[in-house]
């Protein structure tokens, strides 16, 4: 059994209401899982496990409530090797060159710190699913046959 933090980047709600599915579909399956709308990098490195679920807001840019994570990881830098890690990014594909910009930047510093992606980063289009866990529910299905 693992336990999974879920950490949200939300503006309105809909990164939110897949990171609780994920949480329900991940206790059905026998795992513990909390969602974190607002985190520290403490919850990161305590966690066993980590998911992160975002949205994309202005020029691809992470929402504010997960900005403050992204900064600390950023300078503090903790490696996160062996820590199995996923990123589940929502965009809208007509913004061009931002789209899912905010699931990208966590991808690329989750690698930087060494963590441990099974799954490739999903990154749901919101022009072609207008409910997000259509998209997700195979990756997430996939992603935590990878889960201890």
């Amino acid at each position: 059994m693992a336990h999974v933090a879920i950490f949200v980047g939300s503006m309105y709600g809909n990164a939110e209401g897949l990171a609780e599915k994920i949480r329900s579909v991940l206790v059905a399956a026998g795992h513990e899982a909390n969602v974190y709308s607002s985190a520290t990098l403490a919850d990161l490195t305590t966690a066993s496990t980590a998911l992160f679920v975002s949205s994309t807001t202005g020029q691809g840019d992470i929402p504010d409530n997960l900005q403050p994570l992204f900064l600390q990881m950023q300078s503090q830098f903790p490696m996160m090797t062996g820590k199995l890690c996923g990123v589940i990014a929502l965009g809208d594909s007509s913004y061009g060159d931002t789209y899912c910009g905010a699931g990208r930047q966590i991808d690329t510093l989750l690698q930087e710190l060494n963590a441990t992606l099974p799954v490739k980063r999903l990154d749901v289009d919101a022009c072609e699913y207008f409910e997000p866990w259509e998209a997700a529910e195979t990756w997430v299905a996939d992603w935590i046959t990878h889960l201890e």
